[in-house]
């Protein structure tokens, strides 16, 4: 298959829609086995999860949950180096997210009325950390690091474990440091229906947060299809991950083309997309996507990935903003010396990155931004994982005595004229008091 096949984006809409159309395998395959690893974990609980390590993982669990004594091999036996870079994403990641904890005012409405909201954490939630093809130790801190800032008492952390039934130590690293304790070797569809549900060894959540692969994704919308009645709530449907740049003539052909591959090595089944209104560029970036392709310890993943993914020629950048926001990418990159311009339009996007020196790695990793972010489209609705999407919205309202006097009218002819008396009364019985 042709890497990056050229579409033109008007004159070849059709097909170009057709190979935008985000990879995903047999929908109803995937969602019967779900349904089936959900069934069996709600039934047979820690034992179903224990059966599943041993068919998916290749390991022979003993204990779910990761003991205080593995935390601690597994920090002593990180390079310092590491250890230094993740404490150094940590604190830009901490000072971004501490900025969007706002408190809420009071309104007074009027003369006797007001009315404020106050912030509550989700008491108890799951945070799904991927560990297969790669140990993603970042998504701990992106998940972790809010859920903190909000305040939730009750933080369960899964991750898959390898055939030695162990985590990655830079996994466990990063939750020591974020201070989650509540960590279980447990992964796939199984830890989301365990959380779900709740086990012997793990609690039942209020919300799951975290990326994962189709399987995941999957597990995370049948828990909260209403046929289980778990009260559930997610972070969103974030599925494979996906990278949309657009370069012009102030762009570097080997910048782009190096952040296209930091996104398709991230698996098989991921997408990038390659967008200019001068064809010569597209041409640079190709070639530069094959020369470092073949560097790639990951070479076959990208490979596979990039089957899926295509260049469009736009006629211009307004063209261009259209088919943005149509696609709606994950990670938007702008290579172009008209950024403002790109800014001000931009209205689907997970997170944006602006201008030659700034990689999607820097985003993934350490510059302070969250990396959970809407996939397959869903930036169209969703936002990106924040110290929000741990915290709930509570509305509080005080009316005085004079205030129901000079507001009570208007409620009792609005509830008189939608017919529901009782809620007149429950005004017109308080208007009557002496």
């Amino acid at each position: 298959m042709e890497i990056l096949k050229t579409y033109k984006y008007q004159e070849e809409l059709n097909a170009l829609n057709q190979a935008l159309t985000r990879p995903f395998k047999d929908a109803k395959t995937i969602n019967d086995l779900v349904c089936q690893i959900f069934i069996n974990v709600r039934d047979n609980k820690d034992k179903a999860l224990k059966e599943y390590a041993k068919t998916f993982d290749k390991t022979d669990l003993k204990e779910i949950k990761v003991t205080t004594e593995e935390i601690t091999e597994a920090i002593s036996s990180i390079d310092q180096n590491l250890k230094n870079a993740i404490t150094t994403a940590y604190e830009n990641i901490r000072k971004f997210h501490i900025n969007q904890y706002n408190v809420e005012k009071v309104v007074n409405i009027s003369e006797g009325i007001q009315c404020w909201r106050k912030n509550a954490p989700i008491e108890k939630v799951g945070l799904y950390i991927p560990g297969g093809s790669a140990p993603l130790f970042s998504t701990v801190l992106m998940l972790s690091i809010p859920a903190n800032i909000a305040g939730c008492k009750d933080v369960s952390l899964c991750t898959p474990p390898n055939k030695e039934g162990k985590i990655h130590p830079a996994i466990l690293f990063a939750a020591n440091l974020c201070g989650v304790k509540n960590i279980y070797k447990v992964g796939g569809a199984q830890a989301i229906a365990a959380m779900a549900f709740g086990t012997e060894s793990i609690n039942k959540v209020y919300k799951i947060f975290g990326p994962g692969n189709q399987y995941v994704t999957a597990a995370k919308q049948l828990a909260i299809d209403p046929i289980w009645n778990l009260g559930l709530a997610i972070d969103m449907p974030a599925g494979p991950s996906e990278v949309l740049v657009y370069i012009d003539s102030s762009g570097v052909a080997a910048y782009a083309a190096a952040d296209l591959l930091s996104q398709a090595e991230h698996g098989a089944d991921s997408q990038v997309v390659l967008v200019s209104s001068n064809e010569n560029i597209l041409n640079e970036v190709r070639d530069e996507v094959k020369k470092q392709l073949e560097l790639l310890p990951r070479k076959n993943i990208a490979e596979a990935a990039l089957n899926y993914s295509v260049s469009v020629l736009v006629k211009d950048k307004e063209e261009a903003i259209q088919m943005i926001n149509d696609y709606a990418p994950e990670h938007l990159i702008l290579q172009t010396k008209e950024e403002d311009f790109f800014i001000e339009r931009i209205v689907n996007a997970g997170s944006v990155f602006i201008g030659n020196f700034t990689p999607e790695s820097a985003g993934d990793y350490a510059s302070g931004t969250n990396h959970t972010l809407p996939t397959n489209g869903y930036a169209r609705s969703h936002s990106g994982v924040s110290v929000d999407s741990f915290i709930k919205k509570i509305t509080f309202q005080k009316i005085s005595e004079e205030g129901l006097k000079e507001l009570g009218p208007t409620i009792e002819i609005m509830a008189e004229a939608e017919e529901l008396m009782a809620h007149k009364n429950a005004v017109s019985i308080r208007l009557k008091k002496k």
